[in-house]
């Protein structure tokens, strides 16, 4: 049975593992990258096969008006189950209705986001990071 936290410590080595296993493209080389972007995001969702991590949803927010999810990543063997969906929802559930939850998609999950809610703006803007 699939459990969900909000906020669960979980190791860089943890969240490598399951970015690695998932497909997202993340520096899963650099622990201490890891280990930054978790200690500087303030909300994240996770998913767990007993003491297995299997998925995370990791935002930025202010609670008020805008929530970033930055990582959305699930396990390759425990995809198609709902749990990115569950994620998902969980992360809202955190947020009032006052909150964009807003993305950017891989472009190998940009069909996967209309399916369950999300819509397409054409708004955005991005300075790539150089490393």
């Amino acid at each position: 049975m699939i459990t969900y936290q909000v906020n669960a410590p979980v190791s860089a080595a943890q969240v490598a593992e399951v970015f690695e296993r998932s497909g997202i493209r993340r520096p899963t080389e650099d622990l201490p990258r890891i280990e930054a972007m978790l200690r500087h995001a303030n909300l994240t969702v996770t998913a767990w096969d007993g003491d297995r991590l299997v998925g995370i949803a990791r935002s930025l927010t202010d609670f008020v008006y805008c929530c970033y999810l930055s990582d959305l990543a699930v396990d390759r063997d425990y995809q198609r189950q709902g749990i990115g969906q569950a994620l998902i929802r969980e992360t809202q559930a955190q947020l009032s209705n006052q909150v964009s939850l807003i993305l950017l998609a891989a472009p190998t999950a940009m069909s996967y986001y209309p399916h369950i809610g999300f819509a397409k703006a054409d708004n955005a803007w991005i300075i790539p990071r150089a490393r």
